[in-house]
């Protein structure tokens, strides 16, 4: 069994609902949820929208590939109403992103693992923070919390309280 840590997030429609469904799915097609962070409020990231970003960080166990786990993750988007278009940075209903699979090292045309924009964001740092703060990043040999306490992203990233998640 590995371990992979995926990002959900968005800020169009019912945000919690699509979080709540992606979960669900993921728990379904991929395997057992092992971590859950708390909800987070973002700001918009590489665009301007009055809607912020709701976002997790969940730990699963399975027995997928990378890229069967990618091709499931592509039909939930799909399955909740994602339409991906050429711009990256815009408001959408659901992203979920493999942030990291066991301690792979993974970049082909399809596929980059670890999330090569990861350690730049807050809105991924600080809920993977919360749930693996002691992980250490493939890539720079560093912990998430390490790289948490380096980061220059000023974008603002607060606690969500909603008591029915």
């Amino acid at each position: 069994m590995s371990d992979i840590y995926l990002l959900i997030g968005g800020n169009k429609g019912n945000r919690l609902k699509y979080i709540k469904n992606a979960v669900d799915r993921i728990r379904d097609g991929i395997g057992n949820i092992i971590r859950i962070s708390s909800i987070y409020e973002t700001e918009p990231y590489g665009f301007k929208d009055k809607k912020q970003f709701l976002n997790i960080c969940i730990l699963v166990k399975t027995k997928l590939t990378p890229h069967g786990i990618l091709e499931i993750l592509a039909g939930i988007e799909i399955y909740l109403g994602r339409i991906r278009k050429a711009d990256r940075y815009m408001s959408r209903c659901i992203d979920i992103d493999i942030l990291f699979y066991d301690n792979i090292i993974l970049n082909d045309t399809s596929l980059i693992i670890p999330h090569p924009e990861f350690h730049k964001r807050n809105f991924a740092l600080i809920p993977m923070a919360e749930i693996s703060p002691g992980f250490i990043h493939p890539v720079f040999g560093k912990t998430i919390s390490s790289l948490l306490e380096e980061s220059t992203d000023r974008h603002e990233v607060v606690l969500f309280h909603d008591p029915a998640f």
